[in-house]
């Protein structure tokens, strides 16, 4: 079981958050740590699986995917690894999660234009229904739930 994150724990990673390229240093001077101290704990937020990886926040428009849409997914009997594999295998696919009721499958997809809808789902037809929601605008973006210190 990970050791619980103390209050310092919790703003260093509120901080990488909101700017993943602060130094140790500038990260110690928010929290009255040391730069190397603050490397520490991060090595331990790591290794105890509180931090899983580091990566950068992309602006899809600016990489030429205008549009992105909601699929849920819903596989046919007997199709449901298949049509997983499916959805792995499809680089367009940002983001899919298992769900409970009708749908087995809500995914996120990166699209240029409304048209390559179409090239994308038509091999699941055979497998499994899509519904498809395009979005038309984000309140935010992914972000950290309330970080609880241990008392």
């Amino acid at each position: 079981m990970p050791k619980p994150m103390d209050q310092t724990d919790c703003r260093i990673i509120e901080l990488l958050d909101a700017d993943g390229r602060l130094s140790l240093a500038d990260i110690g001077k928010e929290v009255d740590l040391t730069g190397p101290a603050v490397g520490e704990r991060l090595r331990h937020l790591r290794e105890q699986g509180y931090i899983t990886g580091f990566g950068a926040r992309l602006d899809l428009r600016a990489l030429g995917y205008s549009i992105q849409a909601l699929v849920r997914i819903k596989p046919r009997s007997g199709q449901l690894h298949a049509v997983e594999k499916m959805i792995q295998e499809q680089p367009r696919f940002m983001s899919c999660d298992r769900v409970t009721g009708d749908d087995c499958y809500v995914t996120r997809l990166a699209i240029a234009d409304v048209s390559e809808l179409d090239d994308i789902l038509l091999p699941f037809h055979e497998r499994a229904e899509t519904h498809t929601s395009i979005v038309k605008s984000s309140i935010f973006e992914p972000r950290l739930p309330p970080l609880r210190p241990a008392r």
